[in-house]
């Protein structure tokens, strides 16, 4: 089998990839049973060629999924984490509030929230009694 040209992979719909992957890694399950019993040399050079075509039919596959979620989020408040810009973490310790919670999710903007109502709720307790 030649090697896989991705830009053929990426006009492939969902399940003509799924098929490919599925042919694929019983192509490699062959060639490892070929190595197992000293196969010939032409399919112990195979599995490099075969390892290396799955890895790109997954990745074009996990591109297309991320690519329709970025779809699906486009006009969105939130982001899912990661769809967001990883940047580093000094650059992320440098963002303005409004750019840390467009980051966070809102569940975790509530959970901040309520510790605050909670701690300045013990506060008050502290400061009457």
């Amino acid at each position: 089998m030649a090697r896989i040209k991705v830009h053929e992979l990426r006009q492939k719909n969902k399940a003509e990839l799924l098929a490919q992957l599925k042919d694929l890694k019983a192509e490699l399950a062959l060639l490892r049973v070929a190595k197992a019993t000293a196969g010939a040399a032409n399919k112990l050079s195979k599995i490099k060629v075969v390892r290396l075509s799955i890895a790109q039919v997954l990745t074009v596959i996990s591109q297309k999924q991320k690519a329709a979620l970025r779809e699906v989020y486009k006009n969105k408040k939130y982001l899912p984490l990661d769809l967001r810009p990883k940047k580093t973490r000094a650059i992320r310790r440098r963002l303005t509030k409004h750019q840390v919670f467009s980051y966070l999710h809102p569940f975790v903007i509530i959970i901040i929230f309520l510790l605050g109502v909670f701690w300045l709720f013990l506060l008050c307790l502290r400061v009457y009694h």
